[in-house]
């Protein structure tokens, strides 16, 4: 069921227990999706009869909203999700503004649909926000617990096991907790990161944990399994961190933030103290033929290369080793030096993460220029864990197997802070309007890069890490970074994810465009109308407003300058997908029997064939994004139901 055609109700029924009165749903994790979920959860539910309590369970209650890898929020893809957040009431972009140390607009050479903010964060201060935030939260109840398991329900009796192999109808009860005790709940997000199953890897020394300091989840593993969910091992790695006073940054080139950085959310104001914090630059080097050579020489004793671990790593953040093996004809690979904070000195050197033992770090890092005498306040590792394929997830992130359990972030086979983050909003927005007997939230492909990233995930069986990126969105026009809040604000007003104060701002957006559209349909340039004018591709709104007073009077902001520039120059390639989305909108709606055997359709493709049986889309449209499914596989497909019908 994609969310393009998902029907008006929950696929589970709501439990007796929450249908009297308010309902627990508990959060499992506070990392950047736990934080999203039990935030969305909340405001979903406030003022709802039956509005659910939420509490929020972390190892470490200094550790709530880890930069656990690189200290940056946003990027290609990832910058879109992050203003998507915000529109939907979500707390990373406001944090990010608040604790950024050098904002950059990436892409800006290109066209409007493909330009994403970044920023480099200070992850003490994110880490400090965030924790704030969720403790100041009135009505969430933030716990330090360590979860070790399930409870489920097994017609109508309460167990602490999570049941005999999946065995009859099971419904989550609540969780374990490690001081013997178990905490009762009608719904559980698990938004565990890279904490299941999970051990660390450097050289040839292992041990259990998600992250250094912190322990793994061994015990929601085997629960899991025992529930019949189909789970994997990916792996993700960190590179080392560097002492600044011993780099040469006189050898190194300096990348600064732009000069009139623009903030990820739409509440942030800019006419004030933004940035909040003292701007930091990063700086670049590259390794070279001797890194590799010594990288090369040592494979044997990297974890990966030594079959010590089975997980895939990140197609698009590879270690340093899988850099060398893949990329062999390369004579040097970037490196970002990212500092991590206005008070610390650690560097995070983006672009060497890697598991090879803490010597060989040290000997490869002292080849590159600039590097040559630098002290190590880390050394990186890998580590490897356990995640759930997403197929088994309905397109509101709740398990089709398990009523009541949810799940976001890593452990459904993604990477990165935003990613995780988009999941949890609608994981626990999802959770509450379940428990208040409510519609679900779903959003189409056309609608978000929210809406990309689920239908993505639902219909996929990942290999390696999922990562969000523009080319992964058909309809990345009618995406675009700068109108998130025009697309999603009323969408999430309607289920209270949005404020009033949101609206209130959009309207006031939203005026402010109008305002400047009529004055653009008023004016002639060359001749030209100025809409005309505009679609040039050298021409801008910043250059008109410079030479026409009647625009200037608009005084517009620059968020406004940007959406009515992108309208204008693009007008007719967004007609054309709008277009599209209707036409594709009756195929995506077609739904495909359960009972279907691909086996049996002549001419369907082989590997289309296998690729379809293993992940049984449940309508055309989904079928038609199934990875080895061709259009003319598709179109096979579309008469065969046809005929059926």
């Amino acid at each position: 069921m994609s969310a393009d055609q998902a029907a008006s109700e929950h696929p589970h029924p709501r439990p007796a227990s929450a249908a009297t009165g308010a309902g627990r749903i508990i959060v499992v994790g506070a990392g950047h999706a736990g934080i999203e979920a039990a935030l969305a959860a909340l405001r979903v539910g406030r003022g709802k009869a039956g509005g659910p309590r939420v509490t929020l369970l972390t190892q470490r209650l200094d550790r709530v909203g880890e930069m656990s890898c690189n200290p940056a929020i946003g990027g290609l893809g990832k910058g879109q999700l992050v203003r998507e957040i915000d529109a939907l009431g979500g707390a990373m972009g406001s944090l990010a503004d608040q604790s950024g140390i050098a904002f950059r607009m990436l892409n800006t050479r290109k066209g409007g649909a493909v330009r994403a903010p970044r920023c480099q964060s200070d992850r003490h201060r994110y880490r400090e926000l965030a924790g704030e935030l969720v403790a100041g939260t009135e009505g969430l109840e933030l716990r330090q617990a360590q979860v070790v398991g399930l409870c489920v329900e097994e017609q109508g009796r309460v167990s602490a096991a999570a049941g005999k192999d999946g065995a009859g109808r099971l419904r989550v009860s609540g969780v374990r907790l490690g001081d013997g005790t178990s905490l009762a709940a009608e719904a559980v997000i698990l938004t565990t990161g890279t904490f299941l199953g999970a051990r660390m890897h450097c050289g040839e020394t292992s041990a259990a944990g998600g992250r250094l300091g912190e322990a793994a989840h061994g015990g929601i593993s085997q629960d899991l399994k025992r529930l019949g969910l189909p789970l994997g091992r990916l792996k993700t790695g960190t590179p080392p961190r560097l002492e600044a006073s011993s780099l040469d940054f006189d050898k190194l080139a300096v990348q600064l933030g732009d000069s009139r950085p623009r903030p990820f959310s739409f509440a942030t104001d800019t006419t004030g103290a933004f940035p909040v914090l003292s701007q930091r630059p990063c700086h670049i080097t590259w390794t070279n033929a001797a890194t590799h050579e010594l990288i090369r020489a040592n494979l044997h004793r990297a974890p990966m290369y030594a079959g010590r671990i089975d997980g895939a790593g990140p197609r698009y953040c590879p270690s340093v080793e899988d850099k060398v093996v893949r990329f062999a004809d390369r004579e040097r690979h970037q490196v970002f030096l990212e500092p991590e904070g206005l008070e610390t000195s650690a560097i995070y050197a983006n672009g060497i993460s890697s598991s090879l033992p803490k010597e060989i770090q040290q000997e490869f890092v002292h080849t590159i220029v600039g590097l040559e005498r630098a002290r190590f306040l880390h050394h990186g590792y890998a580590v490897e864990y356990d995640f759930v394929q997403p197929a088994a997830l309905d397109p509101t992130l709740a398990l089709a197997k398990v009523p009541g359990l949810f799940l976001a972030g890593q452990i459904n086979g993604t990477s990165g802070y935003e990613e995780a983050a988009a999941q949890g909003l609608l994981a626990g927005a999802n959770a509450a309007l379940w428990l208040t007997g409510q519609e679900p939230f779903l959003l189409a492909r056309h609608e978000a890069y929210c809406g990309v990233l689920i239908d993505d995930l639902v219909v996929s069986q990942p290999s390696e890490p999922y990562r969000m990126f523009t080319s992964r969105a058909e309809y990345r026009l009618l995406l675009r970074q700068d109108d998130a809040d025009r697309r999603l604000v009323p969408r999430a007003a309607e289920v209270g994810l949005a404020s009033i104060e949101q609206e209130q701002r959009l309207a006031h957006r939203m005026a402010a465009i109008e305002a400047l559209n009529a004055v653009l349909g008023t004016l002639r340039v060359d001749g030209k109308s100025a809409v005309q004018y505009l679609r040039r591709p050298q021409v801008g709104l910043v250059q008109l407003l410079a030479e026409h007073p009647s625009l200037a009077a608009c005084a517009p902001d620059w968020d406004v300058i940007e959406t009515v520039e992108n309208d204008c120059k693009y007008a007719g390639y967004i007609d054309r997908q709008r277009d599209t989305v209707a036409r594709l909108a009756r195929q995506e709606a077609t739904v495909i029997p359960a009972s279907m055997d691909y086996a049996t359709l002549k001419g369907l493709g082989t590997e289309a064939r296998e690729k379809l049986a293993a992940s049984c889309p449940r309508t055309l449209g989904a079928a038609s994004r199934v990875e080895g499914v061709r259009p003319p596989d598709v179109a096979l497909l579309a008469v065969h139901l046809a005929a059926r019908a």
